[in-house]
């Protein structure tokens, strides 16, 4: 019986590093090369700059960000611009969604005291380190990963951008030697293949990078409100099918009322054969904080009509500042730019030496 894929290239990556043994480089000012992980925990993730982010990006990860801060003595969050040009952008609107990132994240919570907030772009040490985890990857390692398959899909074509998207990926994580990243569940394998290089390239060239760990959050996937087959995506083209937190009440009332339910009217969690009023309760419990069962409670005795509005209630009560914020942010783009610029250069304060450190051991200075 054939082994699946993804076995077979564990085992690859295991017969390459054991004709590889670790080797030891001498250099200046840069230790042994058998350095034990630092004691620290960091953590890093990025987004792209593709428009504010949707009620699915806030619940499902940017509120777990702002609760990180709290947890980890080292955070970096990345307004990931390189990788949002692996589809076309229109350069003013890219610029323009750059800062709404930041103001959206500044009014979700994130905070720049606590949390180093830059642009991916202007820490080009990113971009040097992504070549040289490249040249350690291999083609077929990378044409498995869901990003590739799933967008090149859709295009029947794909950029080389977009296949090295995951390389990349590897590289903003372990630039800063990060020790947790914060994903959902698709995304799972590109983390592994950002462990499958830093073991790589501590084979080769003595320790460097810790082996990153992911943090899944608790929250469940915000599905389409149009197709609850598909998770909640900006680039849905169905209308009313996503939330944005810049959304007025009446719009989100509106997207809430014309959400895709099934005929039968009372509510319950089944997301296997109701996953439109599943989807309901999930965006509720997670407004509203409350766990899954309590919604389903609260909806008792109520029609989907009725429990749609008290779902459109709770998500407005949590976005309302959220969207005053945003709205009050963008009023000062400078304050914007400022502190997207003190990030950046706290940024590269980590990025350089360890690039610095990767190009000896490598043997290019």
């Amino acid at each position: 019986m054939a082994l699946p894929v993804r076995t077979n290239l564990k085992r690859l990556l295991r017969f390459i590093e054991r004709f590889n043994p670790p080797k030891r480089f001498f250099c200046s000012g840069t230790g042994t090369g058998n350095e034990e992980p630092p004691a620290g925990r960091r953590v890093f993730s990025g987004i792209q700059p593709t428009g504010v982010p949707h009620l699915g990006n806030y619940l499902g990860a940017l509120e777990n960000w702002v609760a990180l801060q709290d947890q980890y003595p080292s955070v970096l969050y990345g307004i990931v611009d390189l990788h949002a040009i692996t589809q076309p952008q229109d350069p003013a609107r890219l610029r323009g969604n750059i800062l709404d990132a930041v103001a959206s994240l500044l009014a979700c919570g994130v905070d720049p005291e606590r949390a180093i907030l830059f642009q991916q772009s202007q820490v080009s040490e990113h971009a040097e380190l992504s070549w040289i985890l490249g040249c350690l990857t291999s083609m077929p390692r990378l044409r498995h990963l869901p990003q590739w398959k799933m967008k090149s899909k859709l295009k029947n074509e794909g950029s080389v951008g977009l296949y090295t998207y995951p390389v990349l990926q590897a590289a903003d994580i372990l630039l800063y030697k990060s020790t947790h990243v914060p994903v959902g569940e698709d995304q799972i394998q590109h983390l592994e293949l950002a462990q499958d290089l830093a073991r790589i390239f501590n084979g080769r060239f003595g320790f460097l990078f810790p082996e990153p760990a992911a943090l899944l959050g608790s929250t469940r996937k915000i599905k389409s409100l149009r197709d609850p087959s598909s998770k909640m995506s900006k680039s849905d083209s169905q209308a009313m099918a996503t939330i944005s937190i810049a959304d007025s009440p009446d719009d989100i009332a509106l997207k809430v009322r014309r959400a895709v339910t099934d005929l039968t009217s009372e509510v319950t969690f089944d997301p296997e054969t109701r996953p439109g009023v599943s989807n309901l309760v999930t965006i509720h419990a997670a407004a509203a904080r409350i766990g899954v069962e309590e919604a389903v409670s609260r909806a008792r005795g109520l029609d989907t009509g009725v429990y749609k509005k008290l779902v459109s209630e709770a998500v407005i009560r949590r976005l309302t500042p959220i969207r005053e914020e945003i709205n009050r942010l963008r009023l000062d783009p400078a304050h914007l730019e400022g502190v997207l610029a003190r990030g950046t250069r706290r940024a590269r304060e980590l990025a350089a030496p360890v690039l610095r450190e990767v190009r000896q051991r490598v043997g290019l200075c």
